[in-house]
């Protein structure tokens, strides 16, 4: 049975171009090729999906970076892991990482530690930045709605005369609160 080089490229938007991955891709003499341009947050990807489906053990996956495959470390992880599960090894280009060599294993393992950390790090200094603005009394979010005028809002809606961009340019409340409102 033949062994396969599959090629994965993703950029996040119709308007960006997959073409620079592509080309790095083909020089790495990949034999097909899964392209798709859409956020690498969301975890269904449906070419991706089509591509694990596809792998066998020996196949090799490609991409030009491993930021290509997602942007969670843990999503990275468990994708290092369900190829490695089926036998397959990935190369990632910019980052020199080949999981079929022990050195490639513990680049991955390494970046993907890293990562997270940074990732975690972020997410730490915003939760003290939070709790500072509330020690000095901000509170943060969006601001209330005053209840006045929601009030105003709801009978200009029952009277049916109006509509509901009328009803947000004369009393400043959101269609949205209106709603909410209308259905309590």
């Amino acid at each position: 049975m033949k062994n396969y080089t599959f090629g994965y490229a993703r950029v996040s938007t119709e308007s960006q171009s997959l073409d620079r991955q592509i080309d790095a891709l083909k020089k790495y003499g990949v034999d097909i090729i899964y392209t798709e341009k859409m956020t690498g947050t969301k975890k269904d990807r449906p070419e991706l999906n089509k591509l694990l489906d596809r792998v066998t053990e020996q196949d090799i996956v490609v991409v030009e970076s491993l930021s290509r495959l997602g942007r969670s470390t843990k999503d990275l992880i468990e994708l290092t892991e369900l190829l490695q599960s089926k036998g397959v090894h990935l190369v990632s280009l910019k980052e020199s990482i080949d999981t079929n060599t022990s050195t490639g294993k513990l680049l991955f393992t390494l970046m993907s530690a890293i990562a997270q950390f940074e990732r975690d790090t972020i997410a730490d200094r915003t939760r003290e930045g939070l709790r500072s603005a509330r020690a000095r009394g901000r509170m943060g979010g969006r601001p209330k709605t005053n209840p006045e005028q929601v009030k105003k809002a709801v009978k200009l809606y029952n009277i049916g005369q109006y509509s509901i961009k009328e009803i947000e340019e004369m009393t400043g409340v959101k269609k949205s609160t209106l709603y909410r409102s209308i259905r309590k």
